[in-house]
């Protein structure tokens, strides 16, 4: 088949690469001639300075200039084209809802192609962003405000894990297929036959309301688990004596009606998807007059994970951030990405400039150079207080105080680096639980303040009396 996919980010890249990986010619647009002669390269440092995603590089090289093409020319490739994917941006508006210039900019100049092409075989152009309830109406519309001929609808949301989008398109979940006639259908089966009557993958057909809801409602429910976890049980075992978290995690979770996934407990859920998202399901709910409190609860939750452990340091371990040199580890929103769209770290930088300190440390494997984008010192100055380093090792030596944001593996064994790099007294702030073996850390001094535990420190034994002080952290 002939494929058009338009939006070449996160979404649009890795379905364009396997879609061409299956075979069909695989058209990947984008009004963005930089990064589509980046891709066209096929290099792995070019590509990955855009998306970067394990083994998508490796897809891209085999299949380039076979089945996957790369254009800007979206007249040029319209002719003939059986599916037309919708991969644009679609981020929040300020009171929640879905800003959608992105996807009606594109979705009019591509009715305007359509409608003038000579082949007028029966074509469906597919929204595949996460878009709200009824876009494929606004679609529909479109398409009949500009008389184009014999083109069908369809909602096909992607349900891709950042980091692992490449091993979930090959073998996903579910494929979820919303359009209006048998026609169509049949279109879309061909796109994913090697789904369809599959042993282990549902391939579901539904309305297009249907499909583009199921999205919403996945993403909110994952948000939740999260929140319910960083809520409930990161919280108990914040505050009541003896309750070790990852036992909590078993114990609970070994009910096979509980689901295991969100269990673990973090310094918030970032990401394109579960903040966007359920804002504007939560809008959505508003304008169709129904009440959004348990939604409204699961948002708030996550926004205030993000930060609170700041808070945290300074009642528990009376640290002080005012002038200090604080080492920040992980800016991506998760391992094995560089996105850093809605990641913790964002709030995380945020709130240490706000109290003041002296400066920023920072490292991620992957997101430094995203970094240097968010974090630019000619839209605020104080962005100049941030450096970046190119290991772990580097970020933490000189500072003061120790921040992990993200769960890249090779924090895990921080342990050794710490203790060779900084002497104590000195805090670490664990926003992912990293560092399992803590305890050693603390024992020779090191103050240790973590999501789902109380803050832990060594007394210090004075002469003068019998009682002991905490150790201050910074």
């Amino acid at each position: 088949m002939k494929i058009i996919v338009v939006g070449t980010g996160f979404v649009g890249l890795p379905h364009a690469a396997i879609c061409a990986e299956y075979g069909h010619q695989v058209y990947a647009y984008d009004i963005d001639e930089a990064r589509i002669q980046a891709f066209a390269t096929t290099e792995r440092d070019a590509i990955e300075q855009y998306v970067n995603e394990p083994g998508l590089v490796d897809i891209i090289k085999e299949t380039h200039g076979k089945y996957l093409h790369f254009t800007t020319d979206l007249e040029a490739v319209i002719e003939g084209v059986d599916a037309i994917f919708m991969c644009l941006p679609t981020p929040p508006n300020l009171d929640g809802s879905t800003n959608m210039s992105y996807y009606l900019d594109a979705l009019n100049y591509l009715a305007s192609l359509l409608a003038v092409r000579e082949n007028t075989k029966r074509v469906v152009i597919i929204n595949k962003s996460t878009v709200p309830v009824g876009t494929c109406r606004t679609l529909e519309g479109v398409l009949h405000d500009h008389n184009v001929p014999n083109a069908g609808i369809a909602s096909n949301p992607e349900f891709l894990p950042e980091g692992n989008a490449v091993e979930k398109s090959r073998h996903p979940d579910r494929v979820v297929v919303g359009a209006d006639t048998d026609e169509d259908f049949r279109i879309l089966q061909r796109v994913y036959s090697q789904f369809v009557d599959h042993v282990r993958i549902r391939y579901i057909e539904t309305t297009p309301e249907t499909a583009e809801a199921i999205k919403y409602v996945a993403n909110t429910l994952l948000l939740t688990y999260i929140s319910f976890w960083n809520g409930v049980g990161a919280r108990l075992a914040e505050s009541m004596a003896n309750i070790v978290m990852e036992d909590l995690k078993k114990g609970v979770t070994a009910d096979a009606r509980i689901s295991t996934w969100g269990s673990y407990v973090s310094n918030g859920a970032g990401g394109s998807c579960f903040g966007k998202d359920i804002q504007s399901l939560i809008h959505q709910l508003k304008v169709a007059g129904q009440q959004t409190h348990l939604l409204e609860s699961v948002y708030q939750i996550n926004e205030f994970q993000k930060v609170y452990l700041i808070d945290r340091a300074i009642v528990e371990a009376g640290a002080t951030f005012n002038n200090k040199t604080v080492a920040l580890l992980g800016l991506a929103f998760k391992k094995r990405t560089n996105d850093m769209r809605d990641s913790s770290s964002l709030k995380v930088v945020e709130a240490l400039l706000g109290r003041g300190v002296a400066s920023i440390r920072a490292y991620d494997p992957l997101a430094n150079d995203e970094a240097r984008h968010y974090f630019d010192p000619q839209r605020n100055h104080l962005f100049e207080k941030i450096s970046y380093y190119d290991s772990a090792e580097e970020a933490i030596r000189g500072s003061d105080m120790l921040f992990i944001s993200t769960d890249w593996e090779e924090f895990r064994g921080l342990s050794t680096t710490i203790e060779a790099t900084v002497t104590p007294p000195y805090l670490i702030i664990d926003g992912r639980r990293m560092i399992p073996d803590f305890y050693e850390l603390v024992e020779m001094g090191y103050g240790y303040l973590a999501v789902g535990s109380p803050y832990t420190h060594k007394p210090l034994e004075v002469q003068s009396t019998e009682e002991a002080v905490h150790i201050e952290g910074v």
